[in-house]
Parts: C-alpha cells; sequence; structure tokens
C-alpha cells in the first residue's frame, strides 16, 4: 500500500496502465448466454490471500452464473484503488476498511458492496500478527514502547490496530516508531536489526513462524471482537446508475466467500496462481475468516481508532458506507 495522498495523485496514471482493457458493459446488460454475452466487469484487487475467494467465484464460475466476465487487476493496495474506483477506471475494488473510512471522511463517494475478509478471533491463531525474532527480549505488546515496529502502511489499520494491541496490553503507543516497509521486506529488515517488530500478514507470517520468529500479539484479534478488516466496494455513481450491476457483483460474491469458507483447500490452492507463495508453505497458512457479512460493531471500533490516532477528523456516516 502506499500513502492516501500519494494515491491519489498518482492512482490516473498507474490505473490507466495496470488496468487497460476493454470497456465495462452497462447496466442491466443481458445473462451469460444472451447473444450479446456476458458484461464485463474490472475489479481491482491486492494480491494477498484475503481476495481468494474472488479468484474461485471466477474458477467456479459463480460470476459467469450472473452474467460477469471478470478482469482482475492487481493493485498495491487499497489506498491506491480507492481513487481508481471513484474516477470510475474500475467499477470494484478490494480494500481494508481503514483507508474506506479514512477516503470517505473526505467526501469520496464510496460504498461497501461486500465484505472481504476478517479476523479468525484467536489470540496467537490469526492470519497477521505482530513478530519478533526468537531471541527478542520482546514478550508481549506492551514491551513495543519506544521501539521500531514496522507496519506495511503508516496511518491506516495496521499501525492503528497494532496501537490497540499495546493498549490492551498496559502500554503507550504513543512512544512507538512506526516504520512503513512494504510486506516483503519485512523479515530482512527484522533479521538484519533494522526493526524490531514487523506486523505482518500472510503468508509472511508462515515464513516467519518456519524462520523461528514469534508471534507477541494478534493485533486484529485485539482490536475488535470478529473484525471485519477488508470489503469490496464501488462508487456512489456506479451505484446509482448500474443497480443490476451491483446486485449481481454482490451475489456472485457472496457465493464466492461461502464457498472459500467451506472449502479452505480450495482456497489455499488458488493462491498459487495469483502470489508468489511457496507451495510447501500453503498447507501451513492460517486463512482469514470470509464473512457473509460487514461486523458494523467492528467497523465502528475501526473509525474509533482512526479518529483516536488522528487518522481522520470526522467520523463518517456509517450506514453511508455501507450496503
Amino acid at each position: 500500500m502506499i500513502r492516501f495522498r500519494v494515491a491519489m495523485a498518482a492512482a490516473s496514471v498507474l490505473f490507466l496502465a495496470a488496468c487497460g482493457g476493454g470497456q465495462a458493459g452497462p447496466s442491466g446488460a443481458p445473462a451469460a448466454g444472451a447473444s450479446s454475452g456476458p458484461t464485463s466487469v474490472k475489479v481491482s484487487v491486492i494480491p494477498i490471500v484475503d481476495v481468494a475467494p474472488i479468484y474461485l467465484g471466477v474458477e467456479q464460475g459463480f460470476f459467469e452464473e450472473e452474467g460477469l466476465k471478470l478482469e482482475l487487476a492487481p493493485a498495491q493496495g487499497g489506498a491506491a484503488i480507492v481513487p481508481a474506483v471513484v474516477s470510475g477506471q474500475v467499477e470494484f475494488g478490494f480494500s481494508n476498511l481503514t483507508s474506506l473510512v479514512i477516503a470517505r471522511s473526505k467526501g469520496l463517494p464510496l460504498k461497501v458492496v461486500a465484505p472481504g475478509a476478517g479476523s479468525t478471533g484467536e489470540q496467537g491463531k490469526d492470519f497477521g500478527g505482530v513478530v519478533v525474532k526468537a531471541d527478542s527480549p520482546l514478550k508481549s505488546a506492551a514491551d513495543l514502547v519506544g521501539k521500531r515496529v514496522a507496519v506495511n502502511t503508516l496511518g491506516n489499520i495496521n499501525d492503528t490496530t497494532v496501537r490497540a494491541s499495546i493498549r490492551a496490553a498496559g502500554g503507550d503507543p504513543k512512544n512507538v516508531n512506526f516504520v512503513e516497509l512494504a510486506f516483503p521486506d519485512m523479515l530482512a529488515a527484522l533479521e538484519a536489526g533494522n526493526v524490531d517488530a514487523v506486523q505482518i500478514v500472510e503468508p509472511f507470517l508462515a515464513t516467519a513462524l518456519k524462520n523461528g520468529d514469534r508471534v507477541i500479539a494478534s493485533n486484529y484479534v485485539d482490536a475488535a471482537p470478529g473484525l471485519t478488516i477488508a470489503g469490496y466496494f464501488t462508487s456512489e455513481q456506479t451505484a446509482t446508475a448500474k443497480p443490476d450491476l451491483v446486485k449481481r457483483f454482490t451475489a456472485a460474491m457472496q457465493k464466492s466467500l461461502k464457498y472459500a469458507t467451506d472449502n479452505p483447500d480450495a482456497a489455499r490452492k488458488v493462491l498459487l496462481t495469483y502470489t508468489k507463495i511457496d507451495s510447501a508453505l500453503t498447507g501451513s497458512l492460517t486463512l482469514p475468516t470470509f464473512p457473509a457479512e460487514i461486523n458494523t460493531k467492528s467497523l465502528e471500533t475501526l473509525i474509533q481508532l482512526a479518529l483516536q490516532d488522528g487518522l481522520i477528523q470526522t467520523a463518517p456516516n456509517v450506514n453511508e458506507l455501507l450496503p
């Protein structure tokens, strides 16, 4: 992920290059099998474990059943996807909910249409966490005070939830030095001693554990019970102009999320088609949950954390953001 303001400035260039292709069909296009064919739809996603359901949905024909032909465009992070959706360069996008909260608080007209991924809710057994080296003296999140902690993006869901872990453990998060690093660079930085801890997600977490590193905090679990972390969204303009398109996309996503939940082995296997995960690690990966709906209470918690940590000045209306 890149920082939100930078993403706003660079997104048009990024997505014109990354999301080129045919134009999406009009709202209400005939279903698959009709003479005019399925409606082409561009969806921007991040190549991480969270989006396994949408790839499974394509494989299983759930989108084709709804008369949709998806063009999946990889992007660096949710904050970069937001302006592409707002500008209409893609119809739908995937993002963590904090990025969407920040965008909505700035007046950007976004609408969540389906959940994406959630925490397992189990301490030490989530798909993301705060990791230290095996011989590190750090034992809990409270020990992060005064230390250097890597997150993939400053001022977003990962540093706010790490702060929540620190508070829960009795520490003061104001004195933590957060460092921005891309997920693929974190373990090398930890090994070299450039940072004291890293907040990572799968598949990097499985790699860290294989190397003997330790999880000292499950930040998503500490933030809120049943935390919904991410979702699929569109612009209000698309939602208003093409309600049938949104309805069909949401229906296909719901089928995809359920299929991923019911078939975890298939979710692991599909990762090999769109990520660089070592096939030997797929069996040890901890998958996120793929909830059927957004946990509203957990979203409200993310909003409060964003306010508390100064990411936003005004809380957006949850009802305007959610379906």
